[in-house]
């Protein structure tokens, strides 16, 4: 069945990294990575699109990095210099053709 999967989040400090990754089945493949805090709703934080075009909120600008992995069929997250407000579940979905799809969402802990 189709499905997104995704992985990598942890507990980092303030200023760490971590590189989350979202693993898509066979037939579909995710463009965007969102992210849901407590008490938040759930924020676009980035997207690729055609051509390879690369979109992000304003406050990960300049530390996170969205890419695809093609032999993986996988999304990848690089997010560097995180901070505290990063903390959130963060999920990988797929919107092609109207339908949505997400992960079980995977859990980025930014605290000292």
């Amino acid at each position: 069945q189709v499905q997104l999967v995704e992985s990598g989040g942890g507990l980092v400090q303030p200023g760490g990294s971590l590189k989350l990754s979202c693993a898509a089945s066979r037939g579909i493949f995710a463009t965007g990575w969102y992210r849901q805090a407590p008490g938040s709703h759930r924020e676009l934080v980035a997207s690729i699109g055609d051509g390879g075009v690369r979109n992000y909120i304003d406050s990960v600008k300049g530390r996170f990095t969205i890419a695809r992995d093609i032999v993986r069929n996988t999304l990848v997250l690089q997010m560097n210099s995180l901070k505290p407000e990063d903390t959130a579940v963060y999920y990988c979905n797929s919107n092609l053709g109207g339908n949505d799809i997400w992960g079980q969402g995977t859990q980025v802990t930014v605290s000292s």
